[in-house]
């Protein structure tokens, strides 16, 4: 698969010892592993499994190196044991596999990173915990402190306590805005598929993809097929996950539970997803992959240039329809007036403090209102461009 003129001149894989030398030189990485890689296919905890994973991870801290693992399967392990034959629908029986799975299973971690004279700690994240300002803070520092004291944080999301559905594929972004979190090194997506395959991985005319160095190297590959019956992901949130983590400067490989060994070594499996971008501010990246809009505000098309190319932050004067419900510091989307999401950000104001304030400027308002809202209704600095400009409408404004 050839994307342009380029590829020619991408170097070949080196077999098989270190063909990644970007990965086997990380000296922090995250590892992701998923439901289907560590349970049976009927629910609970396939013990040579996670065995093997917890091996090669302990092998990979015994040579200096740092690894935060995310670790789906909380509510597969809870299956067997709720004689439950298949994954619950309804969220309530959900939480109350992942409420029985999730002590386990990190049972199960506890004792096999012992062996190994390493202790384990247990991370459960929600949405808010990497959106809110003030929560990823204090993730990160629970992270790095974890780290320091040569503990392996296990993360997973805390679906016992959710209050939203639980989401198809979420570990997988989750994994990838966990490596931005810690400043990982290098990001491994471990399942039950090998590598990334131009079609179904048991189709004969199938091919796998060593290398993805953008978007163009995805073209006529099919990513449609799904995940196992005790897991949430697929394909699709696997590619999507690591182009998150690349566009944030964190080269990804995607390849199977059983290839994890070469993974963390660098040997030439799977599938690696080179950078495409560089780290940005951690809010930038919440915003843009975890968070959810509470809100719209509409914007016209003069703020949308202002916001977008110009990197201002978004007065009063610019919006011209509030929509939904929010308060102050909750995030809403940027929308333009044919509709076209342009950005996310932290709004400075509650939903029905704002329509009093459209169209009018800064100074009007302070001399109507006093200098209490003379401020922006999102700052520049908590927000994130959705698009790119080049692919929006033109106006002559």
């Amino acid at each position: 698969m050839t994307s342009n003129g380029a590829a020619a001149a991408r170097p070949e894989i080196a077999r098989p010892e270190i063909a990644r030398p970007e990965i086997a030189r990380a000296h922090r990485i995250v590892v992701k592993i998923g439901s289907s890689s560590l349970t049976t296919s009927d629910g609970g905890i396939a013990p040579g499994q996670v065995q093997k994973l917890v091996d090669t991870l302990a092998g990979a801290r015994a040579g200096g190196r740092e690894v935060v693992l995310v670790s789906s399967g909380a509510i597969a392990a809870g299956l067997s044991p709720l004689g439950l034959r298949s994954r619950p629908r309804d969220l309530a029986t959900q939480q109350a596999a992942a409420s029985v799975g999730q002590g386990l299973l990190m049972g199960y971690y506890t004792h096999l990173f012992a062996t190994h004279g390493l202790e384990v700690g247990q991370v459960l994240l929600t949405v808010d915990d990497v959106t809110r300002r003030g929560h990823y803070r204090n993730a990160y520092r629970t992270f790095g402190r974890l780290l320091e004291l040569g503990v392996v944080p296990i993360v997973n999301e805390n679906d016992t306590v959710a209050t939203h559905e639980i989401r198809f594929g979420d570990n997988d972004r989750l994994a990838a805005l966990v490596a931005h979190l810690v400043h990982a090194e290098a990001l491994i997506l471990l399942s039950d598929v090998d590598a990334l395959y131009t079609g179904h991985p048991r189709l004969p005319e199938s091919r796998r993809v060593t290398d993805v160095w953008s978007d163009d190297d995805l073209e006529g590959v099919d990513i449609s097929n799904r995940g196992s019956a005790v897991g949430t992901g697929g394909m699709i949130t696997k590619v999507d996950a690591a182009k998150i983590a690349t566009s944030a400067g964190i080269p990804t490989v995607l390849t199977s539970a059983a290839q994890v060994s070469g993974a963390v070594s660098g040997a030439g499996v799977g599938t690696v997803f080179h950078p495409t971008g560089k780290r940005r501010p951690t809010r930038q990246l919440w915003l843009k992959h975890a968070s959810d809009a509470s809100g719209e505000l509409v914007l016209d098309d003069g703020a949308v240039r202002a916001v977008v190319t110009r990197n201002a932050s978004l007065l009063p004067a610019g919006v011209t329809e509030v929509r939904g419900r929010f308060r102050a510091g909750e995030a809403v989307d940027l929308v333009d007036l044919r509709g076209t999401v342009v950005g996310r950000g932290l709004v400075n104001f509650d939903a029905d403090e704002l329509p009093g304030l459209l169209g009018k400027t800064t100074r009007q308002i302070a001399a109507e209102l006093g200098n209490g809202y003379d401020r922006t209704v999102v700052h520049k600095d908590a927000l994130v461009v959705m698009t790119d400009f080049d692919n929006l409408p033109h106006t002559n404004s």
